[in-house]
């Protein structure tokens, strides 16, 4: 009876026939996981409302930030990106769309090149993940862009028995330009582009498309501090040559073109950045006699590049 009575008391205590799962009960389960991790709690309900924004609502038509993937938006758009071999991962298309001619020639480029996903959405769907652009029922994922580091295009070229012939870019911000810059090191035989990682463009569609699939070939680097990146290719042996409208002489007489060199082009407006022009070991200038003020980067770099590679033969 004293048994049966401690069991219906109510205390808290080991109980009859429990078989030791009150011991079991006391072993250790290892540490508690944080918040974020724990199922039902506020934060990790929070985590998991970023993770899938993040997912869904990815950049569009943004500047190719880190970690980030591109959405490419309308029927023409979608086309020509394809067309120029852009990376991506899946092609979405409305569903019951109207079945033009440039829809039917995406699904084809689509399926040619393979390893592109296609996913049928709702409009309104799509409408959310572009956040409210005019998609016309296609919508392109580009992937983030995998840069290389700075000091991998000198190794590279030294590797091939080669001296360098680099371009950085200083506060360039169209992506058109970075484009037509790769196409530039492509045809001339560079061996890549260096952009700062802040306030500058970066390998969006945009580039992609300009640079007319050289960009699958030319490696673009991306720099923590440009002017960082410039000093350790200075210690490499290779010649800083910076681009500015007041240069001490003109390009055409420059022989470090003939050797390792990073020819550094700065934005059309405000050219080159104090530090980076400071870090310069020459500042050139390319003659116009037409009288314009300045050139685009991205026909700057090409001129200077053209010497360059005249000048080696």
């Amino acid at each position: 009876m004293a048994a049966n009575n401690r069991r219906m008391s109510g205390k808290k205590g080991a109980q009859v026939g429990s078989g030791g799962q009150r011991r079991k009960g006391l072993e250790g389960k290892g540490p508690t996981p944080p918040a974020e991790m724990r199922k039902g709690h506020k934060k990790n309900r929070i985590a998991n409302a970023k993770a899938k924004q993040t997912a869904r609502r990815p950049v569009v038509r943004g500047r190719g930030g880190r970690g980030t993937s591109e959405m490419v938006v309308g029927r023409n758009p979608v086309v020509e990106a394809l067309r120029e071999g852009v990376p991506a991962t899946t092609l979405y298309v409305q569903q019951f769309i109207d079945n033009d001619e440039r829809v039917r020639e995406a699904l084809q480029l689509a399926g040619e090149r393979g390893g592109i996903h296609l996913m049928e959405a709702p409009r309104p769907e799509l409408d959310r993940m572009t956040n409210g652009l005019n998609h016309q029922g296609l919508v392109l994922q580009v992937p983030p862009y995998e840069y290389a580091h700075p000091e991998d295009l000198v190794a590279a070229a030294f590797d091939e028995g080669e001296d360098p012939l680099i371009v950085a870019l200083d506060g360039v911000t169209d992506p058109r330009n970075l484009g037509a810059v790769v196409r530039s090191v492509s045809a001339f035989g560079g061996h890549g582009v260096v952009v700062p990682e802040r306030r500058a463009a970066g390998m969006t569609a945009g580039a992609w498309k300009t640079s007319a699939g050289t960009a699958a070939r030319t490696p673009v680097a991306r720099a923590t501090n440009l002017t960082r990146a410039l000093e350790a290719y200075k210690k490499a042996g290779v010649v800083v040559v910076g681009l500015a409208a007041d240069g001490e002489a003109e390009v055409g007489e420059l022989e470090a073109l003939e050797g390792p060199v990073v020819i550094v082009v700065g934005s059309e407006g405000k050219g080159l950045s104090r530090l980076v022009g400071e870090t310069c070991d020459f500042r050139v200038r390319i003659p116009m006699p037409g009288g314009a003020e300045s050139l685009n980067a991205g026909v700057a770099a090409g001129v200077v590049l053209y010497e360059a590679a005249r000048r080696r033969g």
